[in-house]
């Protein structure tokens, strides 16, 4: 009994159980909130924050729904998403960096809770936030001195905020919600890594859809 041919289009969306769509969602919804709050929303850069983290998600999403039938399709996609992500790190390092900040360490206690709580809401991301700079107001002694407040920093840029200035030594919301974004991204980015090194792998061993197309055609004709 001859075994049943390989499906002709092979299993493909399912995307919203992938780990790397789900973090990207939430990096959408972080950035539009974040964009929202602390960016102009005038300045080319509220535009491309919010359009890379969009893009980064969208891409995902399509690029699984492509794969039935090219995994070409799927893996420019898939790198797409990762570009955009990419994009998007740079611009969250450029607003830190530019108010005489910097990205924390992976290894700061505030980091890892974070990275501990492993958020899926935008809900999540907020209370951590909350609760962090409750800690920090709470013993101030484990603060960093600022080297400017953002209000000091606004003036000078092309990527005002409207923050309020924290006149304790705990970091502003701004800097607490980019640092979070910055450990997602690092997470998503990685995983995007794993995913087209595994898309490549499927596309040498199995081939395309026109592989398979070829091998169906094949089978057809031999059979008759």
């Amino acid at each position: 009994m001859m075994a049943a041919p390989a499906p002709l289009i092979s299993k493909h969306g399912g995307y919203r159980r992938l780990k790397s769509f789900q973090i990207a969602q939430l990096l959408y919804d972080v950035t539009v909130r974040f964009c929202g709050r602390y960016v102009d929303p005038r300045s080319r850069t509220h535009d491309q924050m919010v359009q890379a983290a969009r893009s980064g998600v969208q891409n995902v999403a399509e690029g699984s729904q492509a794969s039935g039938t090219s995994r070409k399709m799927e893996m420019k996609l898939t790198n797409v998403a990762r570009a955009s992500l990419e994009e998007l790190r740079l611009d969250y390092e450029d607003f830190l960096r530019q108010r005489g900040l910097a990205p924390w360490p992976p290894d700061r206690p505030a980091l890892k809770r974070f990275r501990a709580l492993r958020c899926s809401k935008l809900e999540e991301v907020s209370a951590w936030v909350s609760q962090e700079r409750l800690l920090l107001k709470a013993e101030p002694e484990h603060g960093r001195a600022r080297t400017a407040t953002d209000g000091q920093a606004c003036g000078a840029l092309s990527l005002p905020v409207r923050d309020s200035p924290c006149s304790s030594p705990c970091p502003s919301s701004s800097e607490f919600v980019a640092n979070a974004a910055l450990s997602l991204l690092n997470l998503c980015c990685h995983l995007l890594d794993r995913q087209l090194a595994a898309q490549a792998s499927a596309f040498e061993k199995e081939g395309g859809f026109t592989e398979r197309l070829y091998r169906r055609r094949q089978d057809t004709r031999r059979l008759k």
